[in-house]
């Protein structure tokens, strides 16, 4: 059941006119972008999903936001036919059992640095006999009416997506990527320049060469090789797409709302 189909659940109250089906997307490896939410309003979503992300990423780790306000950014994103993902503060399991339950199609989990890490990630999301998830009715599950559709949905096509974020992820980056229920991963690039002692250093050769050798083990892996283009700029995106990247974030909330004040009041004073 791909994610477009299993928008007939009721648990999934989005546009039957969906055209997206991310996981089917990083079965082929075909391109997808989203973006990243940190500002908790309803609104947020509604706007940005004009732009026709195919994914949007709700952030729980660097933001305010809590659970009851993920699930109604959650629905707003579903709403728009757009499909929403969670990324998370720790890689808890009884986290991603609550974004899951409220609706998540998928996780990004951060600082998956072995494969402990990654096989943890995916008993929290998948349910028995797959993983060790416990069983509720919420959102996702229809609210009891829907349970058997999920429970068939949830171990073939939810989405789980680590975050590789430490030079010690790099280093056991074969055995992350073993775990076949790992879709792919997302470079978190500040934390891991940090990690290499170059903190924001992006263009640093041990950044730039860590990230090869994970985009390397992707390939070879057949996982979606993702990142993060933080400052939302057409020539940096471009830029990572040849290099092989098909899971793209691109910018923030708050970067697309300070950037185009900046940019209107600059031009504005130079003109005056």
């Amino acid at each position: 059941m791909g994610l477009k189909t299993s928008l007939k659940r009721s648990c999934y109250v989005g546009s039957e006119s969906m055209n997206k089906d991310l996981k089917n997307m990083i079965r082929k490896n075909k391109l997808s972008f989203g973006s990243w939410i940190t500002l908790g309003h309803t609104s947020i979503p509604e706007i940005m999903a004009q732009a026709k992300f195919d994914w949007l990423v709700i952030d729980l780790e660097h933001s305010a936001i809590d659970i009851q306000k993920t699930q109604e950014l959650i629905q707003i994103i579903d709403l728009k036919g757009i499909t929403p993902l969670v990324r998370l503060t720790a890689n808890d399991a009884s986290l991603i059992k609550r974004v899951m339950d409220a609706g998540a199609y998928g996780v990004i989990v951060p600082m998956v640095n072995n494969k402990e890490d990654a096989i943890r990630s995916v008993k929290a999301v998948k349910y028995p006999p797959v993983g060790t998830r416990s069983v509720g009715l919420a959102r996702a599950q229809g609210y009891g009416t829907t349970f058997e559709e999920y429970k068939s949905w949830i171990n073939k096509d939810s989405v789980i997506i680590v975050q590789i974020e430490h030079i010690d992820a790099v280093k056991n980056i074969d055995e992350i990527f073993s775990i076949k229920e790992i879709d792919g991963y997302i470079i978190g690039p500040y934390d891991l320049s940090a990690s290499l002692n170059r903190p924001g250093e992006l263009n640093n050769i041990r950044v730039l060469d860590a990230e090869k050798k994970v985009l390397k083990s992707a390939k070879k892996y057949g996982k979606i090789a993702g990142i993060h283009v933080v400052e939302p700029k057409s020539k940096l995106v471009l830029e990572k797409i040849k290099m092989g990247y098909k899971f793209v974030a691109i910018g923030t909330d708050f970067l697309f709302l300070g950037n185009a004040s900046s940019n209107i009041m600059t031009e504005i004073k130079k003109r005056l």
